[in-house]
Order: structure tokens, then sequence, then C-alpha cells
């Protein structure tokens, strides 16, 4: 059986779509549903058994779980803005100290989401070099509680057992229900129906034009390939990149939007606001070094194909991911 946490979550399920493709149902899916949408993108999914993460960690902790393959553990608070530390804390590292712990006990397969976030402003770079960990510097909670757990993995010398990814700006199907969190190809599709027109934040630094800030974008059909290359591969540990090592800007992303629309191009640029703007990054850009040294070739689908794909087959059609 394999285990999926976050399981109704945006890769969660993409993830669990996947496993389904591939013929495989003996999943155990364990989430939080709470009151928004999410409980949608498991309706077309095929799994064995769902757990609320409460009851799961009960179990977890009186080591009454079943037999496991492997364990994915993409559950966690994911957002960037979240000021409750302790929180955060609870959440996304003592819950995944205890399900490494007990995965290491056990001899099972745990392959954990990290993040992009960790890196900080990028000044230390976007290398997924092990010596690296400690020099960087977390800009928000949401990317320091990410960074404890890589660091927690360092200290207690398990990294060589597990496997820690770094998402970078992951888009695509299945996530509706994450509010501010969604993906700017989501939130810029609904300005151009509600306004016929995408905001964009102005630049402040003189080496980039307004909207020219440059991101990692990343779809998540690729993301969910690259993550099952780790349970394709079990002698691969460490902590890997995912993203596609190519950085575009805001402005060809919107534009990729309007063409996957029919629409011709309509951009205002606003002021930032000031509670991010001295922590605002003008660019990231996963090193995908390592993975590639490890074997996996597989190129991304390009960005304007991949936002051609999510607009036409999911957005317009309110569509959720499914086995597909």
């Amino acid at each position: 059986m394999i285990l999926v946490t976050g399981a109704a979550g945006f890769i969660g399920s993409a993830l669990i779509a996947e496993l389904n493709r591939r013929g495989t149902t003996d999943i155990l899916a364990v989430d939080n549903l709470g009151s928004d949408l999410r409980w949608k993108n498991l309706r077309k999914l095929r799994f064995d058994d769902y757990m609320e993460s409460d009851d799961f960690i009960t179990d977890l902790l009186a080591s009454d779980l079943p037999s496991l393959e492997a364990i994915f553990h993409l559950g966690a608070c994911s957002s960037t803005t979240e000021t409750d530390a302790s929180f955060l804390i609870r959440n996304n590292f003592e819950f995944t100290k205890h399900l490494a712990t007990w995965a290491v006990d056990n001899d099972v397969r745990f392959i954990y989401a990290s993040s992009a976030a960790t890196y900080g402003d990028g000044t230390k770079g976007f290398s997924d070099n092990h010596d690296e960990l400690l020099d960087l510097v977390p800009l928000n909670m949401y990317g320091y509680s990410k960074h404890l757990f890589d660091l927690w993995c360092v200290n207690n010398s398990i990294l060589d057992q597990v496997v820690g990814l770094k998402y970078f700006n992951v888009f695509g199907p299945n996530e509706y229900h994450k509010a501010d969190m969604r993906s700017f190809i989501l939130k810029s599709y609904e300005q151009i129906q509600d306004t016929g027109k995408v905001r964009l934040f102005k630049s402040y630094l003189p080496q980039y034009a307004h909207g020219d800030q440059e991101r990692d974008f990343l779809y998540v059909k690729d993301a969910v390939d690259m993550t099952l290359y780790f349970l394709d591969h079990p002698y691969l540990n460490g902590i890997y990149n995912i993203g596609t090592g190519a950085a575009r800007s805001w402005n060809q992303l919107v534009k990729a939007v309007f063409a996957a629309m029919g629409r011709e191009p309509n951009i205002e640029y606003v002021d930032m606001p000031d509670a991010i703007r001295n922590q605002y990054q003008y660019f990231t850009q996963a090193d995908m070094s390592k993975l590639r040294t490890s074997g996996y070739t597989k190129a991304p689908m390009p960005l304007e194909q991949s936002v051609a794909d999510y607009v036409q087959n999911y957005l317009v059609k309110e569509e959720y991911f499914g086995a597909f």
C-alpha cells in the first residue's frame, strides 16, 4: 500500500491520478478536508481507504498503521502568509518528524515535500547541494518550517534514507481550493474573465522592466512525473529541486494565458504593496543538474503548451483531475 498525505490537495490528488493511470489503487489517502472544495479533487480518484489527518496521527503514534511500500508526505499548510508560527511548527515540522521517524524505523520509502521557499531571496542561489543548506535564510515562516525539517534530516543523519523535494512554482488542475495560494495562471484567467485584463506588479529594480520579474513555473503533470521518479528509483535519496531550470517572466506567463483564451494581451502594472516590497523575489530558477545527473531525462512541457493545456482542458471546462 502507498500512503499519500495531502491526498485531496493540489499535488497529492494529481499524484494519485497518475498512480491510478499506472494501475495502482492500493492507496491510503490522508487529508483534512475541512470546509473548502478540496473534497472534489477526490471524486474521480481510486484508493482503498481515506483517513482524516487527526485519526491518522493517532494511529501513527500508536504504531497502528497498515503495511506500507512508500509514503508521499505532501500534506502541509502551504500558505506563505501564515503568521501563526506555532501552528506551522506543529503541522509542517513536528508531524513530519513523527512520520519520517516511523518510516525510517520500518524501512518504508519516505518522500516528502520541501519547498523552494527555503531559498529565501535567492542571493544564496538555488542549488540543492546538501552542503549549502545551512546557508539558506527563508523569508517567511512557511519556508522556515520546511527548512527546519530539511535541517533536522541532516542533523539526524537520515538524508541518505529519505527524499526531500523542493517544489518551485507549480501550477495546474486541482488548485481551486487554495484561495490566495492559487497559481497566477488561475488568478489571471479569472481576472481576464471578469475584467478583460490582468494586473501585474511594477518592478522596483532597474534591471527588471515591469512584469519581467522571473519565476521557475512548473506544470503539475511534470511535478508528479519527477516525484514518482523517486518511487521508481529507490536507491536515490537526499534533497532535489523540482522545477524546469528555465525562469520565465510574469509577462510571458500572462501572455500565454491570453493566448490560450484566444484574446489579445491587456496588462496593467500596479504598485506592489509595501508589506511585501522588501521581501519580493525578482528571480527564481531551479538548479536541475542534480536531478539530471541522477538519470532523469524527460524535458518538462514548455510553458505556453502547459498553460494552454491547463486553461483549455481544465479551467474552461471547470474540470478536476481524474484517472486519465
